[in-house]
C-alpha cells in the first residue's frame, strides 16, 4: 500500500499557482519535501491535510480519499508543525488529560515513554520550555495516537545537531513498521540525506522532481569547467548551470557517463542542496528547435 498518492493537485492563490503536482509516497518509507520559502510546500500539506480545499486532482492517504468527514483517517494522520502555543498554559501531566480525551486511539503509556526519552519535565509550564523541547513535546503527541502516517512541517528547524539526530533517529524507528511513513518537509537538506528515501522538490508552484535519495545521489552530479570549456558542452546534457568567478558549475545526470564525455572537465557527486540551489539560481539554456 502507498501511504500517500497525490495526483494532479491544483491551487491557486492571488499570483501563486500550484501546478498539477503529482507523486507516491509508498509505506517503510520517508519522503524529504523541499523547495525554498514560498515554493508550495506548506499548500501541498495542507492540502494533504484538507484544511484547504485544492481547486483539483486527488489524494489518496492510506487508501482512502482525505474528506473532511473521515474522522477515522485523520486519527491515523499525527501531524507536527512548527511550534504550536496551543498547550503553552499547561504542563505536561494536564496537556496529556486533555489529549486522552481528543484521541479514541492515545496510548498513554507511548506517550510518557517519549516524555522519558526526550527527558522532559512533567510539571513545568510548556511556555516555559525552550524551542527544542517544544518540538520534542509535539513529536510525542504525534507518535502517541498509534498514527500511521507522519506529516512534519519544519519538525528539525532551528535545532541544534544533537538534538536534530536524536529525533531523526526517532522517525527512523517509526518507519521500521512497513505500515508507517513519513512526509518530511525540511530546508535542512542534510538531515533528508540522512533520512530520507525519497526526494520531492517543488520550485515556484511546479514539481522539479521526485525520486529515491539514492537515484539523485548517485546519478546527479556537478561538473565544473571554465569559461571557454563550457562553450563545448553539448546543450541537451546541461540541466542547469551558473558561472562563477573563475569557473562554471553545471548540474549534469549520469554523472559517470557526463565524466567520460567531458574528460578535461571535474564531474563532482551532487548533494541535495547542490540540485536545490542551481535549479533555483541557475541558469537554463534552451535548445534550439
Amino acid at each position: 500500500m502507498n501511504a500517500l498518492e497525490i495526483k494532479n493537485i491544483t491551487k491557486k492563490y492571488g499570483d501563486f499557482h500550484l501546478e498539477n503536482i503529482s507523486f507516491i509516497l509508498p509505506c517503510g518509507n520517508i519522503m524529504g519535501l523541499i523547495g525554498e520559502n514560498g515554493a508550495g510546500k506548506s499548500t501541498i500539506i495542507n492540502c494533504i491535510l484538507d484544511t484547504i480545499e485544492k481547486d483539483s486532482g486527488t489524494i489518496s492517504i492510506l487508501g482512502q480519499t482525505n474528506e473532511k468527514n473521515n474522522l477515522r483517517l485523520k486519527e491515523d494522520i499525527g501531524v507536527v508543525f512548527d511550534v504550536s502555543e496551543f498547550y503553552d498554559n499547561y504542563n505536561i501531566l494536564q496537556t496529556e488529560n486533555i489529549l486522552k480525551d481528543i484521541y479514541k486511539k492515545w496510548d498513554k503509556k507511548t506517550f510518557y515513554n517519549y516524555i522519558e526519552k526526550f527527558d522532559l519535565p512533567k510539571n513545568k509550564l510548556v511556555k516555559d520550555f525552550s524551542r527544542g523541547m517544544k518540538m520534542k513535546l509535539a513529536i510525542s503527541i504525534a507518535l502517541s495516537h498509534q498514527p500511521k502516517l507522519l506529516i512534519l512541517d519544519e519538525a528539525t528547524s532551528g535545532l541544534d545537531p544533537i538534538m536534530r539526530d536524536e529525533i531523526l533517529d526517532v522517525f527512523m524507528e517509526f518507519v521500521q513498521n512497513e505500515n508507517h511513513a513519513i512526509l518530511l518537509s525540511s530546508h535542512i537538506s542534510s538531515d533528508l540525506e540522512k533520512v530520507a528515501d525519497y526526494i520531492t522538490f517543488i520550485h515556484e508552484g511546479k514539481l522539479i522532481l521526485s525520486s529515491s535519495k539514492d537515484e539523485l545521489i548517485y546519478e546527479y552530479g556537478i561538473m565544473k569547467c571554465r569559461d571557454d570549456e563550457f562553450e563545448f558542452i553539448d546543450k541537451e546534457d546541461i540541466i542547469r548551470y551558473r558561472k562563477k568567478t573563475y569557473e562554471v558549475e553545471i548540474l549534469v545526470r549520469d554523472r559517470e557517463k557526463m565524466a567520460n564525455k567531458y574528460t578535461k572537465c571535474i564531474v563532482d557527486p551532487a548533494k541535495v542542496d547542490d540540485i536545490m540551489t542551481l535549479y533555483v539560481k541557475g541558469a537554463y539554456l534552451c535548445l534550439d528547435l
